[in-house]
């Protein structure tokens, strides 16, 4: 199965809060442009789609949703820029087993993204993403492990 893990676009460095930044006109092209690529690619259906509550990371898969489609769209409260990357791991492999999922997608935020990626793939020190960057891990549930298949950056 396949995992893919995308960094939100590019936001706006102030607001009243963390959560509350909202992309750039650079971030919404971006990352419309990463999900064109990852479409041409073959990949534009998800079974689930996890997304951050953060503005930014919501405001990422509006634009990228005209690309992508998901008939299961869940907002992850446990999918913020600190959020526990063994505990995320663990809920999207029940999530895999559980429904037979075969490709998930999560919106996110560093560092988590990072984290999570070296949780899939076990031999990996967890990566830099730049803002709209996505990387594809093909997944085994029976190894509990993975290796990336294509990264894509704006």
């Amino acid at each position: 199965m396949k995992i893919f893990i995308m960094r939100h676009g590019e936001a706006e460095h102030y607001a009243s809060s963390d959560a509350e930044r909202e992309l750039t006109q650079h971030g919404r092209k971006a990352s419309l442009a990463v999900a064109r690529a990852c479409a041409g690619k073959g990949f534009a259906q998800f079974d689930k789609v996890l997304v951050s509550p953060y503005i930014r990371a919501q405001q990422t898969w509006q634009e990228i949703s005209s690309q992508f489609s998901s008939d299961q769209v869940e907002t992850c409260d446990d999918i913020t820029p600190y959020g526990d990357s063994e505990q995320v791991a663990d809920y999207v492999s029940a999530l895999v087993d559980t429904h037979n999922y075969q490709s998930v997608l999560i919106v996110s935020h560093l560092p988590l993204v990072g984290y999570l990626t070296s949780e899939f793939v076990t031999d990996m020190v967890p990566p830099m993403f730049p803002t709209s960057g996505l990387i594809c891990i093909e997944y085994s549930l029976e190894k509990l492990s993975g290796e990336v298949l294509f990264n894509i950056h704006p």
